[in-house]
């Protein structure tokens, strides 16, 4: 099966092939073993192809004997981009989408979306934050953006297993809205390994708030803003929430603890502490 948006499908001088799909050339950005992710132009317009060649048995079994499900191909992100348009949670759009094959090792599949253009991510945009803080409305108003859309995934059975500041990105359009703490987008990207499930696990859900904390540990965040955080996310009040979950927020702060030691073989200058 092959699906391309008309917008999309109208650039080409004749409706693409599968084959000329998979063909597509551009600027890599990643490249393993049955998967390529790249970016190409059409006309003045970009565009990212995520092309799946193949997984093989041998990727598959290694996933199953670590009591993972492996993703096979486009199929995973598409899913999960079309569930983040029905929660409300600005994502990428899709322009086309194909798949074909019945061997799990050999599914051939892709998915091309719109490039987000102009935009910048979270972990640009808070760099040098500990050195240059940013206006109080714009911090608290990405603080609780970032909230509402977490809130919004692990409520609904979704959880994104790389949550981390910089697959969040901000159109430049609306970098004033924001100071303003008015209506502004915030795109998630990156979905390929997105988890769509009745109900969010909590271990997975600690997973992904502590990527989240984990990859804002150097922006200078203070006790403060990692509160008005966990009231964003939880919609409830500060004195019930640290009473009734603080083994929950324990464990968020112990896991990206360890990811910051592995990352940097050493603890963070300062993090405030999440369950006390």
């Amino acid at each position: 099966m092959m699906q391309l948006e008309p917008d999309f499908r109208g650039r080409f001088a004749e409706p693409p092939s599968f084959e000329q799909m998979l063909s597509l050339e551009g600027e890599v950005f990643r490249e393993l073993a049955g998967r390529r992710t790249l970016r190409f132009f059409l006309g003045e317009k970009g565009y990212f192809a995520k092309l799946h060649f193949g997984v093989g048995w041998k990727e598959i079994l290694k996933n199953l004997s670590h009591f993972k499900l492996p993703v096979l191909g486009a199929d995973n992100e598409r899913r999960a981009i079309r569930r983040c348009e029905e929660l409300g949670v600005e994502t990428m759009r899709i322009a086309g989408y194909g798949c074909r094959g019945w061997n799990p090792a050999r599914i051939q599949s892709f998915l091309v979306t719109e490039e987000l253009a102009d935009t910048i991510s979270l972990e640009d945009l808070c760099r040098d934050w500990k050195t240059n803080p940013p206006p109080f409305g714009l911090k608290k108003a990405l603080i609780e953006k970032v909230a509402g859309m977490a809130a919004a995934l692990h409520e609904n059975g979704v959880n994104h297993r790389d949550f981390y500041i910089c697959h969040f990105l901000l159109p430049l359009a609306d970098l004033e809205r924001v100071s303003r703490q008015e209506a502004f987008r915030l795109h998630l990207i990156d979905l390929h390994r997105v988890q769509l499930r009745p109900r969010t696990p909590q271990r997975w859900i600690v997973k992904d708030v502590a990527g989240l904390y984990f990859s804002s540990m150097d922006i200078g965040l203070t006790r403060r803003d990692i509160l008005r955080f966990m009231r964003a996310y939880r919609r409830r009040a500060l004195r019930s929430l640290l009473q009734d979950e603080r083994v929950f927020w324990e464990r968020v702060e112990r896991r990206a603890l360890a990811l910051y030691r592995k990352e940097f073989g050493r603890d963070p200058a300062s993090n405030p502490s999440l369950g006390r």
